[in-house]
């Protein structure tokens, strides 16, 4: 039985990456890697933020399933949890303050840090990710120098790819040398543009994604420098490790910046790789598959019984996994205008066909992801698809049938 290691890479979008085609050389080690990868290119996560999506990596359910979202319910169950009962060691490292001990995040762990007691900065509010893997590779030496010691299952969060977009000069430079801003003419592009969402100049607006892509490389260099710390150890023949993140980050798409609470595939169609040195070439996967089957999977690679409470199911093996499409919610409002009246919006995904519903206003969107890849022809008044989508959808709304629409007020990061 192998160790298993969860990257999440927060706000991570797939088109940055080799793997999925970016011919920019943002991501060379992650590019050197994969022929011991299987690529899932159609997996969703199931919700657009880190609130809304990290009950699906983490517990299998979804974001509004029990009632209040700013504490996990008890009623949810931990990946970690899972294994640690299997009699496994835990360790978890994040810097995400949704993801922290107050929130309830902390069950399930031998080892977990969450960084609130760390002091961080405006523009970089957030533990870095070589800090991280200091952490992670600190408790990984301490337990493998334990006689006889067992598989572990460790999960590692890194922020750096997240707004503000300050990265270091170093990074910059490596990206585009042009670039000469300040940190702080950085940090007035997060406050001017990305915070109010005022995409009218699109030359800040690409400036801004530049930015964001000088994170990619650097947290590209962490991930390196953790797979080097694997190997050091003599871990990385032994080790799966599945990368991913909660959700992407949106550029002008649909008129907007960052990631607020809609459902189009800039923020849901993310990234999901599993390395294994026992694979002896890339594979490529086009099946719909969503975050909720993550902790199935890594349950099953442990040979843990998957919880009756988990929706999702193992990705592996690939050829017993069965699609059901893919179901995602949140609280559909924008992260600078927070009003008592936002309501739900919810996703539906079978094959290449996305239907959207926002309970605000009673709106439904549907799109045909191979002829309109951008989402920008909703096409729910003229597909004969439309009627059965919707009724797929709202069948999996849990409080539809009861009328009630939840009105939660919801930060996000």
């Amino acid at each position: 039985m192998k160790n298993v290691i969860l990257f999440t890479i927060d706000a991570l979008r797939k088109d940055v990456l080799g793997c999925y085609g970016n011919k920019d050389g943002l991501t060379p080690f992650l590019d050197s890697i994969m022929d011991r990868c299987i690529v899932f290119d159609n997996h969703q996560s199931v919700g657009p933020y880190t609130q809304a999506s990290f009950p699906g990596i983490l517990t299998s359910s979804y974001f509004l399933e029990y009632g209040s979202p700013q504490k996990l319910s008890h009623q949810r169950t931990l990946i970690s949890e899972v294994i640690k009962k299997g009699g496994f060691a835990t360790a978890g490292f994040h810097s995400n303050p949704y993801l922290c001990e107050f929130f309830g995040w902390n069950r399930g762990w031998d080892k977990f840090y969450d960084s609130m007691q760390d002091q961080v900065t405006d523009m970089v509010p957030y533990i870095t990710g070589d800090i991280i893997n200091k952490k992670a590779a600190d408790w990984l030496g301490a337990y493998t120098k334990q006689a006889d010691y067992k598989p572990f299952f460790l999960w590692a969060h890194y922020m750096d790819v997240h707004e503000p977009y300050v990265p270091d000069r170093e990074y910059i430079y490596k990206l585009d040398s042009s670039i000469k801003l300040t940190k702080e003419e950085m940090f007035a592009l997060f406050k001017e543009v990305i915070l109010p969402r005022d995409i009218k100049d699109k030359d800040k607006v690409e400036l801004l994604k530049k930015l964001y892509c000088a994170h990619v490389i650097q947290v590209d260099e962490y991930l390196k420098q953790f797979f080097d710390n694997l190997k050091a150890f003599g871990l990385l023949e032994n080790t799966i490790v599945i990368i991913t993140t909660d959700h992407g980050d949106e550029f002008g798409e649909h008129k907007s910046l960052s990631h607020d609470g809609k459902m189009y595939s800039e923020l849901i169609n993310v990234p999901l790789i599993i390395y294994d040195n026992d694979i002896k070439a890339k594979r490529m996967v086009d099946t719909v598959v969503s975050g909720i089957d993550i902790s199935p999977t890594i349950a099953y690679l442990f040979g843990l019984d998957i919880p009756d409470n988990f929706h999702g199911r193992s990705l592996l093996p690939l050829e017993d996994y069965k699609s059901n499409g893919s179901f995602g919610e949140a609280i559909g409002k924008l992260a600078h205008k927070v009003q008592p009246t936002d309501r739900p919006v919810h996703f539906y995904q079978e094959d290449n066909l996305r239907i959207i519903h926002r309970s605000e206003d009673d709106r439904w969107e549907l799109y045909n992801l191979t002829e309109d890849p951008a989402e920008l022809n909703n096409i729910i008044d003229s597909s004969d698809k439309a009627q059965g989508l919707k009724s797929k959808l709202r069948s999996k709304i849990n409080w539809y049938d009861k009328g009630e629409t939840p009105v939660i007020k919801v930060t996000k990061f």
